[in-house]
């Protein structure tokens, strides 16, 4: 006879993360909000820099001013370096923390990698839905379909940390994973749809240089002075090659080392994350910013950006497809692997959470860039439209966040309570026996003083009573 099978256990998503991921999450958002306001402070310095007019021209020559070897064809523009050279050390970043994400966390287990995959998937296609039909509706060009796509994270997180202090962990990484799934599928956008031509010399030599990069690490070979030279290399010949530079830094995050061994705390790939994300966030992305940023502002700049069909579809794509695409990707992960919300949340949060992924900077400026390129007034109009949207996305996300905050600074204030003062969240100890022992020792020595206060509360009470006789009766009759 056949026994029954036992039901399983409905899955919830946006559910507490494990104590592990949590850690590693908060520190990598710590790093990621520093940075975002970094970001900012660089946005807004581009924009001041580009539009005082006495300091305009100076703005076009710093970021023009070309320097490094020509014998090597790298005699590129300061602006160039920013965007092929530092960004690529933003997406080695990226490329580490979607191979750990996948080998070593949360997401090791398809049925929860499902839901970030999904709602990025969708949060890129229908953002570029909107901006095609956009752009096709008002006889615009069909070009810059790709600039909605991109979550940035610094960005995002840089508001965060002015509207959204109290987000669950849950909630930010989440978000953080969905904006590394989306700039890994953002860089192969970028590979396969702007690479004009292809020096295959050029090619093979860079893909020889990653050969070597992997069987180094198989070898297990330490130093930066190994590994640092080599990446240079590969980044070089990548350029030459056509092939966005970029897409060498996300290969060689992709080949670290991202699970332990007997003997280790941390993973070779954590290491390196670690030591290479704050130059990230802290300087490769706000220099991006700062040479990318300086567009013109005025009224008639802002006025083009909602009267012409291109710069219209990528503040559409960014505000509305971006919100439309994660939500609904988001409820579709929850439909077809029959799982749930998690009981603290609200859709309502995810919607917030999904109007805040259509921040859409680092990686939609560099892409505008790219789709647009020769087409100097265009660009500066798209990435107008970059910031428009982005802005919005912001200012929308904002006023949601804030409608439930209250909600969160208490689902908040339960992740990081720790009565026993163990250094672990008490939610995380609800099975571990020496907790519960810890507290009943805690709780027992709160009893105790409670019992001597009421113990000294009852004597002093009795002697009032006591005294207060005495004197009644002493009185004349």
């Amino acid at each position: 006879m056949t026994a029954p099978r036992t039901p399983l256990t409905p899955r919830k998503l946006l559910g507490r993360l494990s104590l592990p991921e949590r850690t590693y999450v908060a520190d990598a958002l710590r790093t990621e909000t520093v940075g975002g306001v970094l970001l900012l402070v660089a946005a807004v310095a581009a924009l001041i820099w580009s539009n005082i007019p006495a300091l305009h021209d100076s703005y076009g020559s710093v970021g023009g001013f070309h320097f490094g070897p020509e014998a090597l064809g790298l005699h590129l523009s300061v602006a160039h370096w920013a965007a092929d050279g530092l960004l690529a050390v933003f997406f080695f970043v990226a490329g580490i923390e979607l191979k750990r994400e996948l080998v070593a966390g949360d997401l090791k287990d398809p049925r929860a990698a499902a839901l970030p995959v999904a709602a990025a998937l969708c949060g890129m296609a229908v953002p570029a839905l909107v901006y095609t039909l956009t752009s096709a509706t008002g006889g615009g060009s069909a070009a810059g379909w790709a600039v909605p796509t991109a979550t940035d994270i610094a960005f995002a997180l840089g508001v965060l940390a002015v509207v959204g202090t109290s987000l669950p962990s849950a909630l930010r990484a989440f978000l953080l994973t969905l904006a590394v799934v989306d700039d890994l599928m953002a860089i192969l956008i970028i590979a396969v749809f702007f690479t004009d031509t292809i020096d295959f010399a050029a090619l093979g030599g860079a893909v020889a240089g990653l050969v070597g990069f992997w069987a180094l690490l198989r070898r297990g070979v330490r130093g930066w002075y190994v590994y640092v030279p080599l990446a240079l290399v590969v980044w070089a010949l990548m350029y030459n090659s056509g092939v966005h530079a970029t897409v060498a830094g996300v290969a060689m995050g992709l080949m670290l080392r991202c699970h332990t061994r007997e003997g280790e705390d941390h993973s070779p790939g954590e290491r390196v994350e670690h030591l290479v994300r704050p130059l990230s966030a802290g300087l490769a992305v706000p220099l991006f910013a700062l040479f990318s940023a300086g567009v013109s502002v005025s009224g008639g700049a802002l006025a083009d950006v909602f009267g012409r069909p291109e710069t219209l579809g990528v503040v559409l794509g960014l505000v509305v497809g971006k919100t439309l695409g994660v939500f609904g990707g988001t409820w579709l992960a929850a439909r077809f692997t029959r799982a749930s919300l998690s009981e603290d949340l609200a859709w309502a949060d995810v919607f917030a959470v999904a109007a805040l992924a259509g921040i859409g900077f680092t990686v939609s400026l560099l892409i505008g860039e790219l789709a647009f390129e020769g087409d100097a007034a265009l660009t500066d109009e798209i990435k107008a439209a970059v910031l428009t949207g982005s802005v919005v996305a912001a200012l929308l996300a904002s006023v949601l966040l804030r409608a439930r905050n209250a909600r969160y600074r208490r689902m908040y204030e339960d992740e990081e309570r720790d009565d026993d003062l163990s250094g672990v969240p008490d939610v995380y100890e609800q099975d571990d026996p020496a907790y519960h022992l810890r507290m009943a020792a805690i709780y027992d020595a709160k009893a105790a003083e409670h019992r001597r206060i009421a113990g000294e509360q009852e004597v002093a009470r009795r002697a009032e009573v006591t005294g207060g006789a005495g004197e009644e009766g002493d009185g004349p009759a």
